[in-house]
């Protein structure tokens, strides 16, 4: 698809056609976007989709900590939200604002540091705010949306509008949202508690982290989805895989859960890796694993848009 610069007009942010991905991802492995925009701020990228033709597919990424960008790359536009959507405000005594591309991380010790209690779960879960609300990110027993009273969302018309909670059905790793409508902002509802105890739990998650899972190494979190009553990872190491290999793609030993990318991996090494867990799981232990993780993009001779791997 091409696209013309001198299309879009008024423009804060930064524009570049023809865009490698792999910079974007947590994976490191990714094609070129069509086009792909880093917004100045949420108006700027309101005024960026108000231009985007209509037939063109959209896709957003924060860290990418959640995507496996196909080697053929994106059709369409991309928009990054990393390093950018990223202001905190605090409301109120209990109340806090943040933008899409603040980093889960962030929020969990900001919140702490108010002596806010609530989400310093959230300081495990390698993504920003924006993932975190598209698909109810959650560790430790954490989900994100039960500590959600309102969204701010732009849809492709480049309209910005707030929403309630409650207008959202919410289940684990699910949240079911209006087609071309995506979030730019959550406000956090949360309780007043002991400042030190907070940032000590964020501690003590952040060690029980770097202890059990490949931290340091090109992965995107955990790739399935948890059966209902046990774990993936569990499942995973019951089936023998743990240093499973495809090309340059491997299934973690410290946490079978992770697939990592030994430097020289494709994605279609992870892709594939990915499918053989879930058939070699289903075979050995009648389970049948759900990613977590989002495949965009093309296909060798396919140029379709965002899918789900299912």
């Amino acid at each position: 698809m091409r696209f013309d610069v001198n299309h879009f007009k008024n423009l804060q942010g930064q524009l570049t056609m023809n865009a490698s991905l792999a910079e974007y991802t947590s994976w490191q492995v990714g094609g070129p976007a069509d086009c792909l925009y880093i917004p100045a701020n949420v108006e700027d990228a309101a005024i960026f989709l108000q231009q985007v033709p209509k037939e063109v597919p959209i896709l957003w990424l924060g860290l990418g900590s959640n995507m496996l960008i196909r080697d053929a790359g994106v059709e369409g536009v991309v928009i990054v939200t990393r390093g950018t959507l990223a202001t905190i405000t605090q409301l109120d005594d209990t109340h806090i604002k943040a933008e899409a591309g603040v980093a889960c991380a962030q929020i969990a010790r900001y919140s702490a540091r108010l002596g806010l209690t609530g989400i310093e779960f959230l300081a495990g879960v390698p993504g920003t705010v924006g993932g975190a609300l598209a698909m109810n990110a959650g560790c430790w027993g954490g989900e994100t949306w039960s500590f959600v009273s309102q969204v701010e969302t732009v849809n492709r018309h480049g309209q910005l509008k707030h929403r309630d909670a409650n207008e959202y059905s919410v289940s684990y790793r699910h949240v079911a949202r209006p087609q071309d409508e995506w979030f730019v902002a959550g406000y956090f509802s949360l309780q007043q508690g002991d400042k030190e105890k907070s940032l000590t739990e964020i501690r003590t998650l952040l060690e029980k982290r770097s202890a059990s899972q490949p931290t340091g190494l090109p992965n995107c979190g955990s790739v399935f989805r948890n059966p209902a009553n046990t774990f993936a990872g569990k499942l995973i190491e019951a089936s023998g895989l743990k240093g499973k290999r495809i090309g340059g793609a491997y299934v973690s030993e410290k946490h079978a859960n992770f697939i990592i990318n030994d430097g020289h991996a494709k994605a279609a090494d992870i892709e594939q890796l990915i499918a053989y867990v879930v058939d070699v799981v289903n075979q050995q232990q009648g389970v049948q694993l759900i990613p977590e993780v989002y495949i965009a993009g093309r296909t060798t001779n396919d140029y379709s848009q965002t899918e789900k791997l299912a």
